[in-house]
């Protein structure tokens, strides 16, 4: 099986998923970058949903959450699944890291 790429499509579906409230231009925003990085309108839809027709990103996206809401539990457990996945610790930390970072969406200057 081959490894986990954390790469720009999975980023972005992560800042998708965790900013789902976002302000319109922020959407706007996501949505342009996500279709320069060759994802359809259906995953972007799912990013939205917390979702992924991909079962690693799909992993990723529950360890994001998990880890956005300090969900102890569930970020030891899906962390868990994630190694047990074939992800490797770094990844999870970067995954964990990028989940801090996406911060409440921002909203811009009226």
């Amino acid at each position: 099986m081959p490894g986990f790429n954390l790469d720009k499509r999975v980023r972005l579906s992560i800042e998708i998923a965790l900013t789902v409230s976002g302000h319109s231009s922020l959407r706007q925003r996501q949505d342009a970058e996500a279709r320069g990085l060759g994802m359809s309108g259906a995953e972007i839809d799912a990013a939205r949903r917390g979702r992924s027709f991909d079962a690693w990103t799909s992993i990723a996206l529950a360890l994001a959450f998990a880890a956005r809401l300090g969900d102890v539990t569930g970020l030891r457990s899906h962390r868990g699944k994630a190694l047990s996945f074939g992800m490797s610790e770094n990844i999870c930390q970067d995954i964990e890291e990028i989940a801090e970072r996406v911060a409440s969406p921002q909203l811009e200057p009226g």
